[in-house]
């Protein structure tokens, strides 16, 4: 994941990075009737222990004796006699992951099979970088103007934005005081401060927080630009450099600091509009063990799906293409919608962009609900990466009654990236309304009261500058529950009794495709959080478990080609292979 590239013209939409995605498919079993998949195995019964692409370069000879920065997870956070093993093998150890019990060293190829037979030793994966994901009436659209007249602002809770950093702008100073509501910043970037030199994480934090003060600071002004809770308080984490790129370690390094600063920031969000690909369930994946770990202490991970939603490479139209650490089953995964820059709901459809389920190895439903993310107005950070390569995405100062210096201070971008911190700065509303909220009644509250009934059945969209026409299916793995709806999630007071992991699926011998029943979780027992409440009657057969059978969704003469899904051994694991692939994709849509 090395490479960014975003096209350019005027009125075109831009999401917030494009990479080089390296596909990789892997044997997996997927047992009927489990909650979820096993994990990898090998030739014999025993779990495997190494990261599938560790594997493939272990094998090859030519490079046993290159070395490579692994992230090795352990039975127990490491100590100095695990350092010293690791040496033995010729690793060097650059740092410690407690959150995770996991290790960073720098390793020869050659000691792989050394960690494969060692008993503590519970997985090895590369330091794989991450990408980021990446207004139109954006806030209207979910309702988030209402909420701020009934006086929900975000205020008293934190929200931790883990992305490039967060430039300084008048729309996060508190308009009375003048103070930053940036309340910390830290750089886990070696070498580099907390500013963001990218651009992108500080239009995150403007959908989260912006008070529109450089536009007006008039949240009932149609020129205004505001973001969802504008009163609440920003946790800077820099994990991404001035391209945009980072690692696993840096971004579960800073997981692990926002929960150290849970207790003393009121952190109850992370924001996370980064991700890369998925390579192992999310069961061995420490990227996905470290957000686990902070829902766990009590804090609401919401993270975006991922803009693979036009990849075609593995002929699945864009389906199992959700990123890690989207593909866990307990984080609330956003997708993408364009709102046709209108405040009613009743035009707005999915991106063609946005990721779509069920996640590859572990067949989780994702993503969890869909918010506005196509051609979204934020935080302009001046002169970083993205506003020096695209400046015509700059908002034009006069739309909003701008300076007499023409100064700019908005800049536009389009993707999942920007629909997570909408549900963001929605969970953050919904905390100062009920600060007792875990994440799981968070998650379950904006799943339930989610709009289910807006979208059409099928969709299409035709791309202009490529020429492809993008067929949609409005299911469950395209809107997960339904269109984030703040007000009715506000006006809701029920409490979900237990889990809100998102659910597995499977198929039948006759290939039906059903929800894994599950008793732990909300959705599995109660007829308050029943399956038809969460998802709609439309995503059920008959208001059971059956999702579909083959005939019904993919046999339908507009998805000819989504017939092969559920064949498919990219989906199911049926086969080992690779494929790498590298594909751009922009957002854009036509409004």
């Amino acid at each position: 994941m090395k490479s960014k590239r975003h096209k350019t013209q005027a009125g075109r939409k831009l999401w917030g990075s494009l990479a080089v995605l390296w596909v990789l498919a892997v044997g997996v079993s997927s047992a009927v009737g489990q909650s979820r998949s096993l994990p990898m195995q090998d030739s014999g019964s025993h779990p495997r222990k190494v990261s599938p692409e560790l594997n493939a370069f272990s094998q090859s000879k030519s490079l046993a004796h290159q070395r490579m920065e692994v992230i090795v997870q352990f039975r127990q956070v490491p100590t100095s006699v695990h350092f010293q093993r690791m040496a033995k093998l010729g690793g060097v150890h650059t740092h410690t992951l407690n959150l995770v019990k996991s290790g960073v060293f720098n390793l020869p190829l050659s000691a792989i099979t050394a960690l494969e037979n060692d008993p503590d030793v519970l997985y090895v994966s590369p330091n794989r970088n991450v990408k980021l994901t990446a207004a139109d009436e954006y806030e209207a659209t979910i309702g988030g103007d209402a909420a701020q007249r009934y006086g929900w602002d975000g205020t008293g809770v934190g929200v931790a934005v883990i992305d490039s950093g967060i430039a300084d702008h008048p729309d996060l100073h508190n308009p009375v005081t003048g103070a930053s509501r940036v309340v910390y910043s830290q750089s886990f970037v070696p070498g580099l401060d907390a500013t963001d030199q990218y651009g992108h994480g500080t239009h995150v934090a403007g959908i989260i927080a912006g008070n529109g003060q450089s536009s007006g600071g008039n949240q009932n002004s149609a020129t205004s630009i505001f973001g969802v809770a504008p009163n609440v308080s920003l946790i800077n984490l820099r994990v991404l450099d001035a391209n945009g790129s980072g690692t696993d370690a840096q971004v579960i390094a800073a997981i692990e600091q926002a929960i150290a600063l849970k207790n003393t920031y009121n952190i109850r969000v992370i924001n996370l509009s980064l991700g890369r690909n998925v390579f192992e369930s999310y069961t061995q994946d420490p990227l996905c063990q470290a957000v686990e770990a902070a829902w766990q202490a009590g804090i609401t991970v919401v993270v975006a799906a991922g803009n693979g939603g036009r990849d075609n490479s593995l002929n699945t139209n864009g389906y199992g293409t959700i990123g890690a650490p989207g593909n866990d089953p307990y984080v609330l995964t956003v997708g993408a919608t364009r709102t046709m820059q209108t405040a009613s709901k009743s035009d707005d459809r999915v991106a063609s962009y946005s990721s779509k389920g069920p996640t590859l190895i572990d067949h989780i439903v994702k993503p969890d609900l869909v918010a506005p993310g196509n051609n979204i107005a934020s935080l302009l950070a001046s002169g970083s990466t993205l506003d020096s390569s695209y400046p015509t995405h700059e908002v034009n100062p006069k739309s909003y009654g701008g300076s007499a210096t023409n100064q700019k201070f908005y800049f536009v971008l389009s993707g999942t990236s920007m629909a997570t911190p909408v549900a963001s700065g929605a969970a953050a509303l919904l905390m100062q309304q009920n600060p007792s909220l875990t994440p799981d009644q968070l998650k379950a509250r904006l799943m339930k009261t989610a709009d289910k009934m807006m979208f059409p059945s099928f969709d299409s969209m035709f791309e202009p500058l490529s020429g492809i026409t993008y067929n949609l299916q409005y299911d469950i793995f395209t809107v997960g529950a339904g269109y984030l709806d703040l007000p009715a999630a506000l006006a809701n007071t029920d409490l979900a009794p237990s889990s809100a992991k998102s659910p597995a699926i499977y198929r039948d011998s006759s290939g039906n495709v059903s929800l894994v029943k599950d008793l732990s979780v909300i959705w599995g027992n109660s007829v308050i959080w029943g399956n038809s409440v969460i998802w709609g009657n439309s995503v059920l057969v008959n208001g059971n478990s059956v999702i579909w059978g083959n005939s019904v969704v993919w046999g339908n003469s507009l998805l000819t080609g989504n017939s092969v899904i559920w064949g498919n051994s990219v989906i199911w694991g049926n086969s080992v292979g690779a494929n790498s692939t590298a594909f751009s994709e922009d957002g854009t849509d036509p409004d």
